[in-house]
């Protein structure tokens, strides 16, 4: 039996790296394109053998991108993160990491024409529904990649690419705060209460205190994954923050279950810290100390969805986060398993609390690898 082959772009933006497709290059129904793309990644397989997929929920994304018809709209970008271990791609959200990558895909596939010397590419979300403005660096007929910009989590430097994430607040509940308190209380099934704040800026996302769920907020990706008792808890919370927002009917259907929504973020105030690579980074040097979950595994760096409600968070007033974050003008800096990750934020005062205007921040990202990537033919037969 003979293979298909699918036009395919590997692009690592920021600190994740994608399978990135136009959408005229996918069948559009979609239970047919799911299934070509889980085939594309080789999931579900813990090691993804059979396809192109990382065996890391970082490594396990996709970016579909199409030209947009809408007014002061270049492009259309939906975002999937496959799952690993299931037959499952979750649309139902955002990845900022990714989101940087977008502009220099369509730049290079002549979707966007390009200015130097630098190049603004107006997205639209779909998962989210929102703008997310790029600023991409392009000099001599190409795009760059070289540069001096240096992002923790990625090894060398590269070019500098500017993201701005436009009125954030609400993509998935429609509200900044979606249950309008800065904190509320999840009891734990072994009888423990902890305070959650629940924040919904690039993507939904709950934070608790590290010390309410006996942990130190410094902590690297093997000491939380080989410990199940905090895995479990840590989920707890995800599922019965699930519950909290409708995502689902029960917490006990979300158990276990990973979708990339709502994240679990877990937060202590600034403290020195050693990274997963070894280095070490002063508590002067960041404004909160953070992890944040990914698909059931410790992100290794800090995901930008996650720090854009963790910057929202920082501002509203008796939250977990504010509570906890050294405040500045402006900008917050994130201590996170690989560095730092510092955001900027324009907030406005708005009756009852607090608009989120505006987030920005820097990445970068590259082509890796353009080809076709095969499927079984078997995978796009019906039955």
């Amino acid at each position: 039996m003979s293979q298909v082959g699918v036009p395919c772009t590997i692009m690592r933006g920021g600190t994740s790296k994608g399978l990135f497709f136009l959408d005229s290059d996918l069948p559009s129904e979609s239970e047919l394109r799911n299934r070509i793309l889980l085939a594309a990644f080789g999931s579900p397989d813990p090691r993804q053998i059979d396809g192109l997929g990382g065996a890391d929920p970082l490594t396990s994304k996709l970016a579909i991108i199409r030209p947009s018809t809408l007014p002061e709209v270049d492009l259309e970008y939906t975002f999937g993160q496959v799952s690993v271990s299931e037959a499952f791609i979750d649309f139902s959200a955002n990845c900022g990491n990714i989101s940087s990558a977008v502009g220099p895909f369509a730049m290079e596939k002549g979707l966007v024409t390009p200015e130097e010397p630098l190049t603004r590419v107006r997205i639209l979300n779909t998962n989210t529904g929102k703008m997310i403005d790029l600023a991409v660096p392009f000099c001599a007929g190409e795009v760059l990649t070289e540069g001096t910009y240096r992002i923790d989590g990625v090894p060398g430097s590269g070019a500098e690419i500017e993201l701005r994430f436009l009125d954030p607040g609400g993509g998935a509940t429609g509200k900044l705060r979606p249950t309008g308190n800065p904190r509320d209380s999840i009891t734990l099934q072994d009888g423990r209460t902890v305070d959650v704040s629940i924040v919904d800026a690039g993507n939904p996302a709950g934070f608790v205190r590290a010390d309410q769920i006996g942990l130190r907020g410094d902590e690297l990706p093997e000491q939380i994954e080989s410990c199940q008792e905090i895995l479990a808890v840590l989920e707890e919370l995800r599922a019965k923050i699930s519950e909290i927002l409708g995502l689902c009917s029960s917490w006990g259907e979300a158990y276990q279950h990973y979708t990339s929504i709502p994240k679990i973020v877990f937060v202590a105030q600034p403290s020195p810290f050693r990274t997963l690579q070894g280095g070490f980074v002063e508590a002067e040097n960041i404004d909160l100390l953070a992890r944040v979950m990914a698909m059931g595994r410790l992100h290794k760096a800090f995901a930008v969805t996650a720090a854009i409600p963790t910057a929202a968070a920082s501002r509203i007033p008796h939250s977990v986060v504010q509570q906890l974050c050294r405040q500045r003008p402006e900008t917050v800096s994130i201590g996170h398993p690989s560095g730092t990750l510092s955001v900027d934020i324009v907030v406005e005062e708005e009756e009852g609390g607090i608009c989120v205007r505006e987030v920005a921040l820097g990445r970068t990202a590259r082509k890796l690898m353009e080809g076709t990537v095969f499927v079984n033919e078997s995978v796009v037969l019906p039955g």
